[in-house]
């Protein structure tokens, strides 16, 4: 078995998290990625924590690929760049509309030498419009997309921040859309030979993931609020031993209300004149979760609790750290964690991609690599000599930061 996507190369010129992201997720596909870094390398190699010279934020996103560091200022490299798109499938890029057409490597460039050449450009507002050259970074587009204001009416300000940055929601959707965007395009190019430029706006991928976004922007009256906006959170409960579990959804909402009382054959509340509608409820928000909370801890196992509260159509979780749920039996089995070789003698634990195919088999983790690892490797690849390769080096147009083994 192979790969869905082997066979595909993938020429990555993305740093930090949004392209990274993406084009992590087509190599753990099977494509062949080819990181491209500039001499001051990916900004991503500085996130901490670090295990020798190798960052394990940077190591999560870029297991697997090869490196190639070069300046772009020279004419010299960016010919290199022309040779390694003359035998790639995709190139995926997010630095700001229009840079790459500075040097040369624009879409309309790459496709003299790659004409069926799929290029996927992701950046903060798209690739045209008034906020184009506008920097983005996950917590400004979260806060122009009406994820902080949603997040902020809904726990209110003193959380909005610590949710705001705790993840970098824009970065990791929209990397997502990439590789969505990215196999619709090789999908339309198997049919039709065509390649074309894609354009993936991380403000969009925002409003696009919202589920809530037809809800604020209707006038209809409706009962109170949205699910995901009637009350402060859906309930979390401590147990005796200490552990903590939360019942999805918020029992505000009338319909989830109903199921509240059917799961807890207390029908009695819905005549209840504390509870009798949602205006009421989330009035009366402490002493509803006072019911369900007595209700809870009747229960003298999760597994009971479970099968009550799936029975009426809800479900219950416990609250779990990282380290909780990859030490889980759910994780072993499923294998949602793997080890990545820390290039110190050691291992880092990461995220394993998230699918399984029946057909196909995927990658294993592979080496994150160090800054111009593959450089002699990738230039030997499209003809280059090897004394060509050191005038290169010699003259800083290639660049390498790789630790001495005896170090």
């Amino acid at each position: 078995m192979t790969a869905p996507l082997f066979g595909i190369r993938v020429v990555d010129f993305t740093r930090v998290l949004a392209g990274p992201h993406c084009t992590k997720a087509l190599r753990d596909l099977g494509a062949e990625v080819i990181k491209i870094e500039p001499p001051a390398s990916d900004t991503g190699r500085s996130g901490q924590p670090h295990v020798g010279s190798m960052s394990l934020y940077f190591a999560q996103q870029n297991a697997g690929k090869r490196a190639l560091s070069l300046d772009l200022n020279y004419p010299e490299a960016q010919d290199i760049i022309r040779k390694l798109v003359a035998g790639a499938d995709v190139v995926v890029e997010n630095f700001r509309p229009g840079t790459l057409d500075l040097f040369g490597l624009g879409f309309d460039d790459l496709v003299a030498v790659r004409p069926n050449l799929i290029m996927v450009s992701i950046t903060g507002y798209g690739q045209s419009g008034p906020w184009r050259n506008r920097p983005a970074f996950a917590p400004t587009v979260q806060a122009e997309s009406g994820f902080t204001e949603i997040i902020g009416r809904h726990y209110g300000d003193a959380l909005t921040r610590t949710e705001n940055d705790a993840y970098n929601h824009a970065d990791v959707y929209t990397g997502l859309q990439g590789v969505i965007a990215t196999l619709a395009a090789l999908a339309h190019r198997e049919r039709t030979g065509e390649g074309q430029h894609v354009d993936v706006a991380m403000a969009a991928s925002m409003l696009s993931v919202n589920d809530r976004v037809s809800y604020e922007l209707s006038d209809i009256d409706v009962e109170g609020e949205p699910l995901a906006l009637s009350a402060p959170e859906s309930p979390v409960i401590e147990l005796p031993d200490g552990r903590k579990i939360t019942i999805a959804a918020s029992p505000v909402s009338t319909f989830v209300f109903r199921r509240y009382c059917a799961m807890m054959r207390r029908n009695d509340l819905l005549l209840d004149p504390r509870f009798i509608n949602a205006q009421f409820r989330r009035q009366n928000w402490s002493e509803l979760l006072d019911e369900i909370r007595a209700w809870v801890l009747t229960f003298r196992t999760i597994e009971e609790l479970e099968a009550q509260v799936s029975e009426a159509g809800l479900a219950v979780g416990t609250i779990r750290t990282v380290s909780e749920i990859a030490e889980s039996e759910w994780a072993t089995e499923r294998g949602a964690i793997r080890e990545v070789d820390d290039r110190s003698g050691g291992t880092a634990r990461v995220p394993a991609p998230p699918w399984i195919f029946g057909q196909c088999e995927l990658p294993d983790a592979g080496l994150p690599p160090f800054q111009g690892e593959h450089n002699s490797e990738l230039l030997s690849e499209i003809g280059l000599t090897d004394q060509e390769i050191v005038k290169l080096q010699e003259a800083d147009i290639v660049v390498s930061q790789i630790p001495d083994k005896s170090d």
